[in-house]
């Protein structure tokens, strides 16, 4: 379960070719890893951050395995880290995320069933899903005009269950909130 083999899986899988903001899809999700360790996660939620669009995700459509096919992410990152990339990757966003930091309930768009999350997965999803946002806006002026208010109220009604590194970086990449 080391970062090293999941980057060669993600770049035998094609993420290296696949245009994101800021280069490519392997960029991204290498900054994302980054990112998070940076900010003090562990090893389980940094290896989620480099592998988080396995499943595609609700934001970004391009899946590298199909969900059928998780035994095979697990084998390569462990069963926490793909249990989070799992979830990230099946969050409805639009029934999710407005409410999540008060439900802890997330809505898997590919099976339709609600999930009450524990608190510490709560945590390390919104940490991810903020990372994954900041970056994506870091390198792409356009998204942050666009959304760039919108993340700002979200990550706002977040910042309580993110940890606290993570919600003062994103107010850094955002401007404040």
């Amino acid at each position: 379960m080391t970062g090293a083999r999941a980057r060669e899986w993600l770049r035998q899988r094609g993420a290296d070719g696949i245009a994101h903001p800021g280069g490519t899809l392997y960029d991204h999700l290498g900054r994302v890893h980054d990112r998070l360790g940076e900010l003090g996660a562990g090893p389980d939620l940094c290896l989620a951050g480099l592998t988080h669009a396995a499943y595609g995700t609700d934001g970004f459509d391009v899946a590298l395995l199909d969900v059928a096919e998780r035994a095979t992410l697990r084998d390569l990152v462990g069963d926490d880290a793909e249990a989070l990339v799992y979830r990230y990757g099946a969050c409805d966003r639009g029934r999710s995320w407005p409410a999540l930091a008060d439900s802890a309930e997330v809505t898997d768009r590919f099976t339709g069933t609600v999930h009450r999350i524990d608190p510490a997965e709560l945590r390390a999803l919104v940490d991810l899903s903020i990372v994954n946002e900041v970056d994506v806006v870091a390198h792409n002026p356009a998204a942050l005009d666009r959304h760039g208010p919108a993340l700002r109220r979200l990550f706002a009604a977040w910042s309580p269950v993110a940890s606290p590194a993570v919600a003062a970086d994103a107010r850094r990449v955002l401007g404040g909130f």
